[in-house]
């Protein structure tokens, strides 16, 4: 996967710093041909669009073969596994001699994402020095002298860009979370002062802002990767933001999903930008299609990319002179490129470099600085101001008359300290990722309009509710303010190219800002277990469970190897509408969320006098807006599941006459080692659970039963009636319960629930949060919190003590 990370962790251990070798002019040379001859191509540019550039600069280091964001820090699961590979150099290329000067070489650390300076005289980039896993910002002059560090501390500072206002704007793990959908850090926006001060959180996303750059006209432009209510896979697209942090809004694509756009920045000489488009979820170490993208005509025109490079050819760190020139690296060197895809390669790794490649190649160049856009934030301000002009105008909106709309739910989606795969489980079964905190409503008036008070520096999203407070519309994206800032929507997924009509007049604005108003007596985080567990206890269980079996659903609260069987029901029968990790924007009105649900049609008194008291109901309707998850708390995760080790031979024999029986092994699954599907021959999944092909409702892990394994429907289904099954096969496959092969399966069934008492699931008496959710709170200086009186952690208090830590303060004024 990478070079082995274990000198650098010896070193580590043993105290050892190697020191990294840097100098004026420093004489460490590259071996090169007894003569350099510019071929064609660059000889062209260098006497056209590369005419005033003798030198470039570019970093070389181990490349990874993990996600396109892991290259840096460490796995979750395993903390002395690095994100990297060691060996790092910034080096210096003339153009025309081809002589390569090396102005920092470090055997065991890291170098990366090389910047300018406008005057052309300095480099800021990201360094980790070797016997250290952190990266940080330092600058070196361009002749090798100089080497200073900006940025210090236990995160990784990374991808840095200069500012007008002489600020630094990066990418930073100081937001301690990790990836919702993978086991390594997140890195989101950060700014700083030129000597590193003043550091300041600029983006609540709770995963990936990169490889931020300056655009001509001040805004900084940068990948943005999110998913709320819909795929983690498909929208990590452009966007663009003030260098305070303001203003942030989607600059090009988060509408059709597809292929990552990573390292955009402008191009020289003209209005358009260059960026590498990563195929799909992306490609290791950013590589992709060479593309050329025209801002100009907003965020969803697609017609506005051409394809640069050839074919499927992929290159990475794309920089633009002109249109008909850029300078690109892949994993045999550094290139230049016309704007037919055609390259001459000017710098090739050889056999001295080891297992190094080549990135981030920039042209030592002087540059005009960008203007300076004023601040438009208030640090002294904990809250944001937002104006929202009409609700009912935007894309997609169906035909929803105007005073449909009451108010809006404003909910948080909170960050995780934790996580163990590139799956939902256990917080939802092929659904959200996500816990979401409720912070309450805020009206909106019969105009459609409103005007909202609400926290700074927080992952928000809304939805909006009709007089009953059900659901009618989701955001799916999120919103971050910056303190003091105020900000203008025009509609409800508007084009952004759209302005207000400037002579409305909006009710909104006849009033102060609406503060939020909290919703009583219900948890800001809501368990299902703990929360909706009980209301399915008194209202449906006496019918729906494992012994009556009603309409062969069961509904009680009993454990499977992951879930519990209730949750499982609920997902299977889709009684729950949520965005099921579809690559979908812009859902239509009432398609999902608590509108959608037939779950809220059955606990109004209709089906069997299931009537639910008006609280139960809230509570009920407010889990499904806050995406239905299994948990309430992030200390589920990576803990308190095992596996059924089902008898594939025994199943095969006795049932694979009516049933498909295979085993699947899924070496990166983390919860559940051993899955077979088990259903009709030729079965396909049902839409709602397509993205969980493991988590079919026929996989016969949910079909046993851990709590009481005796009523494991696995067990009854094939059972005779007459030896108290429910004989759902037909003819019975199982006559007594003194079959052989009823005994094997029971067997195994009984084993994963003797582990289950031991391990312990987060609703389980004594259930301890796993060492490395334990170890991530210390290291984000949460210390755990424990229930008064016992010596077991209260996950619960801790979970908020960490999202707490995160809420914006005002500075300190000395």
């Amino acid at each position: 996967m990478m070079r082995s990370s274990t000198a650098c962790c010896l070193a580590l251990f043993l105290g050892f710093t190697l020191a990294a070798s840097y100098g004026a002019e420093s004489t460490w040379l590259a071996p090169q041909p007894d003569s350099f001859q510019p071929g064609p191509l660059l000889q062209s540019m260098l006497d056209g669009p590369l005419s005033e550039v003798d030198e470039i600069v570019f970093a070389m280091r181990i490349a990874c073969n993990d996600h396109w964001y892991v290259n840096f820090g460490y796995y979750c699961n395993e903390p002395e596994k690095m994100g990297f590979g060691e060996g790092g150099r910034l080096c210096r290329l003339n153009l025309r001699s081809g002589k390569l000067n090396v102005l920092l070489d470090d055997p065991l650390g890291g170098v990366r994402d090389p910047q300018l300076h406008y005057d052309g005289d300095k480099i800021l980039f990201s360094y980790r020095k070797g016997g250290t896993p952190t990266y940080h910002l330092y600058e070196i002059q361009t002749d090798g002298s100089g080497l200073r560090q900006l940025t210090f501390g236990p995160d990784d500072d990374i991808e840095p860009t200069y500012l007008p206002d002489g600020g630094i704007v990066f990418g930073s793990s100081r937001c301690r979370r990790m990836v919702n959908c993978w086991i390594t850090r997140v890195t989101t926006l950060y700014r700083c002062d030129a000597d590193g001060s003043n550091i300041r959180m600029l983006s609540s996303n709770n995963d990936h802002d990169n490889t931020p750059w300056t655009l001509p006209d001040g805004r900084v432009l940068y990948m943005r990767w999110e998913y709320v209510d819909r795929s983690q896979v498909h929208f990590h697209h452009l966007w663009t933001t003030n260098p305070d942090g303001t203003g942030q809004m989607v600059s090009f694509g988060n509408q059709q999903g597809g292929v990552a756009m990573l390292d955009a920045k402008p191009i020289r000489s003209s209005d358009k930008i260059v960026a590498s488009f990563s195929p799909g979820h992306g490609r290791p170490e950013h590589m992709g299609s060479v593309a050329v993208v025209d801002l100009r005509g907003g965020p969803d025109v697609s017609s506005m990319v051409r394809q640069v490079s050839q074919g499927n050819q992929l290159f990475r760190d794309p920089y633009g002179m002109d249109e008909n020139c850029f300078l690109v690296a892949d994993a045999k060197g550094i290139h230049v490129m016309d704007r037919d895809g055609n390259t001459e390669a000017i710098y090739r790794v050889s056999e001295s470099d080891g297992s190094m490649q080549c990135h981030e190649p920039r042209p030592i160049l002087a540059r005009p600085r960008e203007p300076v856009i004023a601040p438009q934030v208030d640090l002294d301000e904990p809250t944001a101001h937002v104006v929202l002009a009409d609700i009912y105008h935007g894309r997609s909106m169906g035909e929803l008359a105007v005073g449909q709309i009451k108010k809006l739910l404003v909910l948080e989606q909170l960050p995780k300290p934790v996580n163990f795969s590139g799956g939902q489980d256990p917080i939802s079964i092929g659904g959200t990722f996500t816990l979401a905190r409720i912070l309450g409503t805020v009206p909106v008036e019969p105009d459609g309009s409103a005007s909202i008070e609400l926290p700074a520096l927080r992952s928000l999203f809304f939805v909006a509710l009709d007089e009953n407070d059900l659901s009618v519309r989701r955001m799916q994206s999120f919103m971050t303010l910056q303190p003091g800032e105020t900000v203008g929507c025009v509609g409800c997924h508007e084009h952004r190219s759209e302005t207000s009509p400037p002579d409305r007049r909006l009710a909104a604005l006849a009033k102060p800002a609406q503060k939020i108003q909290p919703i009583d007596d219900v948890p800001d985080v809501i368990d299902f277990v703990r929360d909706v567990q009980p209301i399915l206890d008194q209202h449906c269980a006496t019918c729906h469970n494992a012994k009556a079996f009603e309409g062969q659903i069961d509904l009680s609260g009993d454990h499977t190897p992951v879930f519990s069987v209730s949750y499982w029901t609920l997902t299977k029968l889709g009684l729950v509408a949520d965005g099921r990790n579809n690559p979908y924007s812009l859902q239509a009105p009432r398609t999902i969320g608590s509108s959608a649900s037939r779950l809220m049609q059955l606990i109004d008194g209709s089906h069997h006098d299931a009537k639910l008291t008006d609280p139960q109901r809230k509570l009920i309707r407010l889990w499904i807006d806050t995406s239905a998850p299994y948990p309430g708390t992030y200390a589920a995760l990576g803990s308190g599941a095992v596996a059924v080790e089902l008898p594939y031979e025994m199943l095969s024999r006795r049932c694979g006459e009516c049933h498909h029986v295979a085993p699947i092994q899924r070496p990166h699954q983390h919860y559940v080692d051993f899955h077979t599907h088990f259903g009709p021959k030729d079965n396909k999944l049902p839409p709602y659970l397509a993205n969980a092909p493991w988590q079919h409702p026929m996989v016969p892990q949910s079909r046993c039963n851990l709590t009481n394994p005796e009523l494991s429907i696995l067990l009854r289904a094939p059972l005779a009636k007459s030896a108290g099954g429910l004989q759902l096969c037909g003819r019975p496959v199982f006559t007594n319960t003194d079959d052989v092969d009823y005994q094997e399966l029971l067997r195994t069934i009984d084993q994963a629930a003797d582990q289950l008492r031991i391990r312990k699931r987060f609703d389980m008496p004594g259930f301890q949060p796993n060492e490395h959710y334990l170890r991530e709170m210390r290291r984000f200086e949460i210390e755990p919190q424990l229930i008064p009186g016992s010596d077991q952690v209260d996950v619960y208090a801790t979970d908020q003590a960490y999202w707490r830590s995160f809420w914006y303060r005002q500075p300190l004024r000395h």
